[in-house]
């Protein structure tokens, strides 16, 4: 789902899982060992089964945006209480993913150049940016959350650009030719969907954080997946390629403060509500499968396969 759904296209992704497979086949046996094995058929390196035996029949799931100790330790006390939860997924990276999150940013290089920014550009400017991500992340004691799945027995994984991908394919359809006379009216077009409406009554949905409600649009670009938030050089970069509107999941000051000297308009989305779109996607084909979903941790659960 997420291949198909991916900015780049299915042939770019199936590249390269070629390169990676040529990159072990090239590679010095004493260096081979330490080869990530599971690249030669995961595009995905921030989306992993974190613990757990691989044929574990799986029934109940308890899912969240995010899954940390906090989830591990609630699966166990529900199955205290006869839930029988055979597993945990989470979005947000965590253990090997979460030390390998650097690793998807490049799918930003596409999407940008799509927009119409120079590939050069953002091929150079995502680089950068990803060695900050690396080495902000490499000190982190990631592996605390797989070492209490592993101590308590309950699997655990988590899928990160696979629900991102589907959240901006699905973003990318829903604005599709749409036309729209005021910012305000983005806006009030997102909370059509039910994952605004609840974040709203939470008090964390859309809202505009850079331009005035009453302003023109432009050309609009949604940003959910690649990762992590880019540069704030690289938000510039859409400016100049001639972008009047950005809806995001969620923007860093930094960039937000370069966005509104260009006059940029900025949707901050909402996190929680958005990633709970292409979680949604992917668990109502779960569900067909038979498999009970116990939400948490911030997922806004919305079914689309009534």
């Amino acid at each position: 789902m997420a291949i198909e759904a991916d900015p780049r296209g299915k042939e770019a992704v199936e590249k390269l899982l070629l390169k990676a497979k040529k990159d072990y086949q090239e590679l010095p046996l004493k260096k081979k060992k330490y080869f990530d094995l599971e690249t030669l058929k995961n595009p995905y390196s921030d989306t992993r089964i974190l613990y757990g035996d691989l044929k574990t029949q799986i029934k109940k799931i308890l899912v969240g945006i995010d899954a940390d100790a906090s989830e591990v330790l609630l699966a166990d006390t529900l199955n205290s209480r006869g839930e029988k939860i055979d597993a945990i997924i989470g979005h947000h990276p965590i253990g090997i993913s979460l030390a390998a999150l650097h690793d998807v940013m490049d799918l930003q290089v596409d999407i940008f150049a799509e927009i119409g920014v120079p590939i050069n550009v953002m091929d150079a400017l995502i680089s950068e940016r990803s060695e900050q991500v690396k080495r902000r992340i490499h000190p982190s004691n990631h592996n605390q959350m797989v070492d209490t799945a592993r101590l308590l027995n309950i699997p655990l994984m988590n899928l990160h650009t696979v629900w991102d991908n589907l959240g901006y394919k699905f973003m990318e359809k829903y604005f599709d030719n749409k036309e729209f006379d005021t910012v305000s009216d983005v806006v009030d077009y997102l909370m059509e969907l039910p994952e605004y409406q609840e974040a709203t009554k939470g008090k964390n949905g859309p809202e505009i954080v850079s331009g005035n409600p009453k302003g023109r649009v432009g050309k609009i670009v949604t940003f959910f997946t690649g990762g992590t938030n880019p540069s704030k050089e690289a938000y510039v970069e859409l400016a100049k390629a001639g972008v009047g509107t950005l809806i995001d999941m969620h923007i860093p000051e930094d960039a937000l403060t370069e966005l509104k000297k260009l006059h940029v308009n900025v949707i901050n989305a909402g996190h929680m509500a958005s990633d709970s779109i292409g979680a949604n996607l992917f668990l109502d084909e779960i569900e067909k499968k038979g498999i009970k979903v116990v939400p948490c941790s911030g997922l806004v659960r919305v079914k689309r396969n009534k």
